[in-house]
C-alpha cells in the first residue's frame, strides 16, 4: 500500500508531504485546487512520460517520492531479478525531473530505467483517471478484463510465445520463397556464367606463367642469338674460361711461395667453377629455345580469354575469377535446394500451427468459462447501482485469423432498459452508466488481481444521490482487501472514507500554491456540509453532514 507521498517543486506545489492510511481514503477540494496536479505527480512514480514544463517556475528541478509497504505482496523475485536492494517491509520510489528535460528514477536509492519503474509500480498501484472510462470503447481493454478474471497470464504468455514462433516461421518462409523466385529468375544467367568459367579450366597463377612464356616466344630468335654469343664468349679457346683456367694453373704453381697464395688460388678456382656452371646453363637454355608460331598463338589466345574474363567480371587475377566461379556454383546449389528448404519450413509451420491452435483453443475455453461469472458479478453490482433492468453479456466470437492476443473477439454488450436490445457498451451507455460500469469492473478486477492500491480520480462523474451512496459502499467494500483512495465531488462518497484529505489552493502570496491536509472530525463535517450546500453552510447542511458521517 501507499504509505506516504512527498512532492517538491511540481506545478503549483512547492513542498507537500502526505501520509496515507489503510482502507478507504477520500480526497476532496474545489475545482482547480490542484487535485489533478497531485495525480499527475503520482503518475510520474508510475513511469509516465515527464515534461519539464511541470517544474515550478524558477526552480532547477522537481522530485516526487513515494513510500510503499510491500511485505504482503511477494515482490522479492522482482528485486532479485533486477538487482535491486530488497526491504521486506518498505519500498522507496523517487522520480526527479530537471529543467533541461532530464529524468531519473530510483528504487531504494538505486537508479532504474523507466521500463523497470513501470514494471514495479504496476504491481503496486493503479490510477483510474477520468479518461480511462474511454477504455470501454476499446475491445482490447475488454479482452484484458476477461483475461484478468480468467487468470490467463501464464496461458496467454504461452500463446504469445507460440504465436511469435509461428509468425517468425511464416515470415521466414515468405522471405525464402521471395528469394527462390528471384534466384530462379536468374537461373539461366547464373548457370551460363558458371559454365563459362568452369569450361575455362582456370588455374591460379597461370596468367603470370603465360605472360612470361609469351615474352620468351616473342623474342625467341633474339634470345637464342645472344645466348649462343654468350656461350661462345665463355667457352671458346681464346675466351673467358680458357684464360681463367690458365690463370688457375699459373697461380697454383706459385701459391706456396707467396703469402695468401693458396687463398688466391682458391678464389680463382671458385670463379672458374661458377662461370663453367653458368656457361653450361646458358648452353642448355639455348638448345631448348626455338621459335614456335603455333604455341605463340595458343598463349596469346589463352591470355586474351583471361583478359576478357578480367574485364567482364571487373577483376585483376585468375584467383579472383576462381572465387567468382565458386560463388556461381554455390548459387546454383542454393537454387536447386530451395524446394527442399521450402518443404522443410512448411513442415515446421504445420507443426507450429497445430501447437498454436491447441493453445488458442485452451485460451478461448478459459475465456468462455470466465464470461458467465463476469456477467453475473456485473449484473449484480449494476443492479445495486440503480440499474434494475440491466442486461450484460460478454460476447466472444472467433476471428478469421490469429492475433497477438488469441483468436477471439470480445465485446461487452449492454442494455439498461427492458425495451432495448443489447448493444456494445460504448454505443448506448450514458456517462453515468459508464462510470458505474467501470467501478464495477474495477471492483471485479481488484478481487482477482491482488493489487495493493487503487486510486479513483472522479470515477463518480455523472452520478449523484442514492447511486453515489451505493458507489461509495462498493469502494468501501473493496477497501477491505486493498487500499482505496478516491477523489470525489460527492458528499455521499466523501462521508464513507476512513480518512478524509482536502486539497486547497493558497493565493495569498506572490504565487498560488497547492496544499493538502488530513481533516479531523470537525473539519470533515464542515467540508461535507460545504459540498452539500455550497459556500453558505447552513445548519441543515451541518446536520445532514453529521448524518452522512454516522
Amino acid at each position: 500500500m501507499l504509505k506516504s507521498l512527498h512532492i517538491s517543486n511540481y506545478a503549483l506545489i512547492s513542498d507537500l508531504e502526505i501520509d496515507f492510511s489503510t482502507g478507504f481514503s477520500v480526497i476532496t477540494g474545489e475545482t482547480g485546487a490542484g487535485k489533478s496536479i497531485i495525480i499527475g505527480a503520482l503518475s510520474l512514480i508510475l513511469g509516465q512520460r515527464a515534461d519539464s514544463r511541470v517544474i515550478k517556475e524558477g526552480e532547477p528541478k522537481c522530485f516526487i517520492e513515494a513510500y510503499f509497504d510491500i511485505k504482503a505482496y511477494n515482490l522479492e523475485p522482482f528485486f532479485v531479478e533486477n538487482e535491486l536492494d530488497y526491504d521486506v517491509d518498505n519500498c522507496f520510489i523517487r522520480r526527479e525531473l530537471t529543467a533541461n528535460g532530464k529524468s531519473r528514477a530510483f528504487v531504494n536509492d538505486t537508479p532504474v530505467s523507466l521500463t523497470q519503474l513501470r514494471d514495479l509500480s504496476s504491481r503496486l498501484i493503479d490510477i483510474h483517471s477520468q479518461h480511462e472510462n474511454l477504455l470501454l470503447s476499446n475491445e482490447l481493454y475488454q479482452l484484458n478484463v476477461v483475461d484478468t478474471i480468467a487468470q490467463n497470464s501464464k496461458l496467454l504468455a504461452a500463446y504469445k510465445d507460440k504465436y511469435t514462433d509461428t509468425r517468425n516461421l511464416q515470415q521466414e518462409l515468405a522471405k525464402l520463397k521471395k528469394q527462390a523466385a528471384q534466384q530462379t529468375a536468374d537461373l539461366d544467367y547464373v548457370r551460363f556464367q558458371f559454365q563459362q568459367l568452369e569450361e575455362a579450366k582456370l588455374v591460379d597463377g597461370e596468367q603470370q606463367e603465360l605472360e612470361q612464356e609469351l615474352e620468351t616466344l616473342s623474342h625467341a630468335e633474339e634470345i637464342k642469338t645472344e645466348l649462343l654469343n654468350a656461350g661462345q664468349l665463355l667457352l671458346g679457346e681464346q675466351m673467358s674460361l680458357s684464360l681463367i683456367k690458365e690463370s688457375v694453373n699459373a697461380v697454383n704453381k706459385i701459391k706456396d711461395y707467396i703469402a695468401g697464395g693458396a687463398e688466391l688460388a682458391g678464389r680463382i678456382q671458385s670463379a672458374y667453377i661458377e662461370l663453367k656452371d653458368i656457361a653450361d646453363e646458358i648452353s642448355g637454355i639455348e638448345e631448348h629455345i626455338e621459335f614456335n608460331q603455333e604455341r605463340l598463338e595458343r598463349v596469346e589466345s589463352r591470355l586474351s580469354d583471361l583478359y576478357g574474363f578480367f574485364k567482364k567480371h571487373q577483376v585483376d587475377s585468375v584467383a579472383e575469377l576462381i572465387n567468382i566461379r565458386d560463388e556461381f556454383d554455390k548459387r546454383l546449389q542454393r537454387i536447386e535446394s530451395f524446394d527442399d528448404d521450402v518443404a522443410a519450413l512448411e513442415k515446421k509451420i504445420e507443426v507450429s500451427e497445430k501447437e498454436l491452435s491447441k493453445v488458442s483453443d485452451e485460451l478461448t475455453k478459459s475465456r468462455r468459462e470466465a464470461a458467465k461469472p463476469i456477467e453475473g458479478f456485473l449484473i449484480n453490482q449494476l443492479s445495486q447501482l440503480g440499474m434494475p433492468n440491466i442486461r450484460f453479456q460478454v460476447e466472444i466470437k472467433p476471428l478469421d485469423d490469429y492475433t497477438e492476443n488469441g483468436k477471439d473477439s470480445v465485446v461487452f454488450l449492454f442494455s439498461s432498459n427492458k425495451n432495448k436490445s443489447m448493444q456494445p457498451v460504448v454505443q448506448i451507455a450514458s456517462g453515468g452508466e459508464i462510470s458505474r460500469l467501470m467501478l464495477s469492473i474495477k471492483s471485479l478486477i481488484a478481487n482477482r488481481a491482488g493489487l495493493p492500491t487503487i486510486i479513483f480520480d472522479e470515477i463518480d462523474t455523472g452520478v449523484s444521490g442514492e447511486i453515489a451512496h451505493r458507489m461509495g459502499e462498493i469502494m468501501k467494500q473493496m477497501s477491505a482487501d486493498m487500499q482505496v483512495i478516491t477523489i470525489t465531488h460527492l458528499p455521499q462518497i466523501a462521508a464513507k472514507g476512513n480518512a478524509h484529505y482536502k486539497v486547497y489552493k493558497d493565493e495569498s502570496g506572490d504565487h498560488a500554491q497547492t496544499f493538502i491536509k488530513q481533516l479531523n472530525t470537525e473539519e470533515r463535517t464542515k467540508e461535507i456540509a460545504q459540498m452539500l450546500s455550497g459556500d453558505q453552510i447552513t445548519d441543515a447542511a451541518i446536520k445532514q453532514a453529521e448524518q452522512l458521517l454516522q
